[in-house]
């Protein structure tokens, strides 16, 4: 892809690896952030070029923008600045739910620009630009959603930013199939390792746990901001995930209440199996 001119709107953990990123690759970064301290650590680190918490010159100069924001607050910023951005913008996001931000965002798009949304599925339990790191997205899953006001251009421009960030699978959902994906495998996760750590006040659990515990709870050191706003955003979906959980965990204790040994090995071979496929193996 030639060098190109990025703005990251968001400097934060996600925003903060996309640049720098963007930056290895030869590309031009610029960024915009409320925080003047992460805007100077980017600075001062180099792997962007200009920085502010808003300049107009920024946002009409950058033909690609990525939103780090969370899903209301881009929108909220989009009212506010959108009419400054490129003629010829081409924006995408990193929002974790698609479902009426997709189309508030294409809506609030003029002629010429258009607005292609995009998840990078990755992360770490810390945030904030001074914990980004491009190596993240490497051989990550990326998922495009797109919807009929999409253009094959904007397709293959994001699929090469991908690509060229080192994302290992790109997949095409539409924003329904996104949110229910995401419902089950990043969400539903979310939820059980906060249950998890919430069901037990033990503050001694560290001095005798071993790894399953931590591996199944790594998740739950968690924003409290960002993951309010997701969860009620995909309630309806996530409620439904919640209930089959519900389900087969009742089923497990139903078969542990009776001395079932045979339904509790039929369900740790179909776990495994399905573990197994899960791996490739």
């Amino acid at each position: 892809m030639s060098s190109q001119t990025f703005l990251i709107v968001g400097l934060g953990l996600i925003g903060g690896s996309y640049a720098r990123g963007l930056h290895a690759a030869g590309h031009t970064v610029w960024a915009l952030d409320r925080d003047q301290d992460a805007l100077d650590y980017a600075l001062q680190e180099g792997f962007i070029q200009r920085g502010a918490v808003y300049d107009k010159e920024l946002v009409s100069g950058a033909e690609r923008v990525i939103f780090g924001l969370y899903p209301r607050t881009m929108i909220d910023w989009l009212d506010a600045h959108g009419g400054d951005l490129h003629p010829e913008a081409l924006v995408t996001d990193v929002s974790g739910v698609k479902r009426g931000v997709v189309e508030a965002a294409q809506d609030r798009m003029a002629p010429g620009q258009e607005f292609l949304a995009s998840h990078p599925m990755a992360g770490r339990e810390v945030s904030g630009v001074r914990s980004s790191d491009a190596a993240i997205f490497q051989g990550a899953n990326f998922i495009i959603t797109p919807t009929g006001r999409n253009t094959p251009q904007a397709m293959e421009a994001l699929r090469a930013l991908a690509e060229e960030l080192g994302f290992g699978h790109i997949s095409v959902l539409t924003p329904q199939e996104h949110d229910e994906m995401i419902g089950y495998v990043s969400q539903l996760t979310h939820a059980i390792a906060v249950s998890l750590m919430n069901a037990n006040d033990n503050t001694h659990l560290r001095e005798y746990t071993g790894d399953s515990f931590r591996d199944l709870t790594r998740i739950a050191k968690i924003n409290e901001n960002l993951w309010s706003e997701l969860f009620l955003a995909n309630r309806d979906i996530l409620l439904g995930e919640i209930d089959a959980f519900a389900e087969a965990l009742g089923g497990l204790r139903a078969a542990l209440a009776a001395g079932d040994e045979e339904e509790l090995r039929r369900l740790f071979i179909q776990s495994t199996h399905r573990r197994r496929i899960f791996d490739g193996e």
